[in-house]
């Protein structure tokens, strides 16, 4: 980060805009950085954009996406779903193996929305979607030579450890899973869906610091009995410190399942999407934010729902900054509005919940610039 000049010339000043604690004030930009909060329509630059009626937050963080769109229909352009969507931070969750990891990496060069990547165990990735059928494809030292080649890129390990993955290798690459993020220091993100392996065996590999991914979807295989109490695995990994991430996905969340856990108590640590072009386009994704709005819909507050897209992503990524608004650090800004009305919000099982309030992105502050979000309904 550049030292903040304080003589220098302010450049934009988002003008009346609200935080999500209720808080107003006018937002001054010094280039890529903060200058100052300042009371409303008292801050001065160059440039004024009018927030009055919007929201800001820091820069939402979509922990679940797939942003390497050479794997149709499992891809997407990085910002597509990253500053279109209101999302200045996305972590791709093991779209590339070793193969094709400095793919990824080097098409974040030409993009706007910052990247970062869970490295899928399985070398060949999602090139195919039962990558982990053989287990000669967990390969660990072409593991090793990725995560050295791309430090600031790869921020974990990702397996998908369901059975239309696995085929009948079962629990087997989840336990060497277990023993390559040892010997690389990095945690894991573990998908979970249709056994087997059954759920009761996978879950108690998971440490902490650990990212359980699909955490509220509906199938034969979910952490939830027929009554919609939570299983003893699922306790018992919320207590060791696994973190839970929705990852929404074509397949991944059921409103009967985040209903239970919501009388239960057992919130997301973060909301993602787990959206591809498919699923942006055709839903039941569509984005980020309708995937939050689902969360406000079922009582959790606004600042809760952008906590689990800012503050807590950013903690569990370590790196803090990226959610927080600070005079002197980097802007890394969403504004966004809470809208009334009725909207349909449907499920990956085709449930239908009609909310009277959503969530829309209008613009984000990212490497100095404002850009206007581009989101169908």
């Amino acid at each position: 980060m550049r030292e903040h000049n304080q003589t220098q010339e302010a450049t934009l000043v988002l003008s009346n805009v609200r935080m999500t604690d209720g808080r107003r004030a006018d937002i001054v930009l010094d280039g890529e950085h903060i200058a100052e909060l300042a009371p409303p329509g008292q801050g001065q630059a160059e440039r004024r954009l009018d927030c009055t009626g919007l929201y800001v937050s820091s820069g939402w963080i979509d922990m679940h996406v797939h942003a390497f769109p050479e794997f149709d229909p499992y891809g997407d352009e990085i910002d597509e779903i990253g500053i279109r969507q209101g999302v200045t931070t996305i972590v791709d969750a093991g779209s590339c193996g070793a193969d094709r990891i400095g793919e990824l990496a080097a098409s974040a060069q030409s993009a706007r929305t910052n990247l970062l990547a869970f490295l899928n165990i399985s070398r060949i990735g999602l090139s195919r979607i039962d990558e982990l059928s053989r287990l000669e494809w967990i390969d660990a030292e072409r593991a090793a030579e990725a995560v050295r080649a791309h430090p600031d890129l790869i921020v974990g390990l990702k397996a998908r450890i369901s059975g239309s993955v696995v085929k009948d290798n079962g629990i087997q690459p989840l336990r060497m899973a277990r023993s390559l993020s040892g010997a690389l220091s990095l945690p894991l993100m573990v998908h979970i869906g249709s056994g087997p392996p059954d759920i009761a065996d996978v879950i108690p590999l998971l440490e902490q610091g650990d990212v359980l991914t699909h955490y509220l979807n509906g199938k034969d295989n979910n952490l939830f009995d027929a009554a919609g109490n939570p299983l003893p695995v699922l306790t018992e990994a919320i207590a060791r410190g696994v973190h839970l991430d929705v990852g929404h996905g074509t397949a991944s969340f059921s409103f009967r399942v985040a209903e239970a856990a919501r009388r239960h108590g057992i919130a997301p640590d973060t909301i993602s999407s787990d959206i591809y072009r498919g699923n942006r386009l055709n839903g039941p994704v569509y984005s980020l934010a309708n995937v939050m709005s689902k969360f406000l819909h079922l009582g959790y507050s606004l600042q809760e729902v952008i906590d689990a897209v800012t503050i807590r992503a950013a903690a569990w990524l370590n790196r803090p900054e990226l959610g927080r608004i600070r005079p002197g650090e980097t802007a890394n800004l969403t504004l966004f509005a809470v809208e009334d009305g009725p909207v349909p919000l449907t499920d990956s099982e085709g449930v239908v919940r009609t909310a009277s309030q959503s969530i829309h992105p209008k613009g984000v502050i990212i490497h100095g610039q404002y850009a206007a979000c581009e989101i169908r309904p």
